[in-house]
């Protein structure tokens, strides 16, 4: 099996480049993220790009991946690493040689780290620096999604390259000053501003079975301390049953049911029928129960969708974040919308957080409309040389299963 006998650095070069780099070349390392000395600490750290996702650079980044990804297929491309128990710094072994190899040939960690058989901090920060381009979470240890990912064959990621580009070549050109870009697979969402990135979110988006829409919109309005209508379809698909089981349910998460003559209590309505399917159910404000958390930030679209905050933080630290009915959830909703609002006179970060904290039933209208669209991308680069794949959860990519995903459920080791 041939490797790359380059470094981290100049095989980034490669890849975005095309040519076999064989020597380092000072302007790219200026803007590196990997230095040759550097302590523990910085090892660990994985630096994240500025450049927006849907923009020139990126698409260029994109084109320049899928030429050097197809030579390094023709080279031989990388092994499958075979995991035989969980692995993080202090693990010994062959598995470890091979593991510093995978790392190696995709350009995640230096050739110069060595070949040592001992799980040290440089394999761990390459590793590290593997999972942030996977969308997994960051711990620099071994275990399923991780090995899962490594093993996804090349043939796959020059093919999702190739589909992506055709996407994001749709997206290159002039989408204005600011605008909001939500990434389904990547479960992200990313604030745009003068052509930087200026805040990046994770997102709880839509279930393999209840897909987040393709759009583009606009941001008119944001709503402070939410009342929650619960759309028809989760009415029938999990109110009813839930009812069925816990017939508290409505009452310990204050949903109200609402008929032609006001409101009904949940004990008069036959929950073995479809009779709950004629009335309408809200949730009262309140960011620690109510489903929309503290805001909602309303977009118009034919499909009913919107973004907003959520009581179940939690979410935004797994990393398979396929969870909603098709809206999505923002982590740091309070940052995502001070940038909404930051052009809107009155309403600084102070002025929010007072809203939130009043309970208030409160709604800002944008000074200016921000565009937003929701998108599908499955891999992607940058011009520092980050080479980013996604699962394919909604399977538009027309590749077959996705295969961290089908990990979950699993427990892992």
């Amino acid at each position: 099996m041939p490797t790359m006998s380059l470094t981290r650095r100049e095989t980034v070069l490669a890849l975005l480049s095309g040519a076999a780099a064989t020597t380092a070349v000072p302007a790219f390392a200026q803007q590196a993220e990997w230095r040759q000395s550097y302590d523990a600490g910085a090892r660990n750290a994985v630096a994240r790009s500025h450049t927006p996702m849907l923009s020139p650079e990126s698409l260029q980044a994109t084109e320049a991946a899928v030429v050097a990804y197809r030579d390094l297929a023709a080279r031989g491309g990388w092994p499958t690493i075979q995991l035989a128990e969980r692995m993080a710094v202090g693990s010994r072994g062959p598995g470890v040689v091979a593991l510093r190899q995978r790392l190696i040939i995709t350009g995640d960690l230096e050739a110069n780290a060595g070949t040592s058989n001992v799980y040290d901090s440089y394999v761990e920060a390459g590793v590290r620096n593997f999972q942030a381009r996977v969308g997994l979470s960051t711990t620099g240890a071994i275990n399923r999604a991780t090995v899962a990912a490594m093993n996804v064959p090349i043939d796959r990621r020059i093919r999702q390259l190739e589909t992506n580009v055709i996407r994001l070549r749709t997206w290159s050109g002039n989408l204005g000053n600011r605008y909001v870009v939500a990434n389904i697979p990547a479960a992200t969402v990313e604030t745009v501003e003068n052509g930087q990135v200026a805040t990046r979110h994770a997102a709880g988006v839509g279930k393999i079975d209840r897909q987040s829409p393709l759009l583009s919109t606009r941001i008119p309005e944001v709503n402070f301390n939410p009342t929650w209508t619960v759309p028809a379809s989760i009415i029938r698909k999990d109110l009813i049953p839930k009812m069925r089981k816990e017939p508290n349910y409505l009452t310990e998460n204050k949903i109200r049911i609402i008929g032609p003559n006001g409101e009904i209590a949940p004990e008069r309505v036959n929950w073995n029928s479809d009779e709950a399917t004629r009335y309408t159910f809200r949730q009262d404000p309140g960011g620690e129960f109510n489903s929309l958390g503290f805001v909602r930030i309303n977009i118009p679209s034919p499909h009913g969708v919107y973004m907003h905050d959520t009581p179940a933080k939690g979410i935004f630290g797994d990393d398979f974040r396929f969870v909603s009915s098709g809206c999505i959830r923002v982590q740091n909703v309070r940052d995502y919308i001070a940038w909404l609002l930051k052009e809107t006179p009155g309403w600084d970060r102070a002025k929010i957080d007072q809203v939130i904290a009043s309970g208030e039933r409160i709604n800002a209208r944008l000074a200016t409309p921000v565009p937003c669209h929701w998108v599908y991308i499955t891999a992607w680069a940058t011009p520092d040389g980050g080479v980013q794949f996604r699962d394919d959860i909604y399977n538009k990519d027309g590749l077959g299963p996705a295969p961290v995903a089908a990990l979950q459920g699993e427990q892992d080791i």
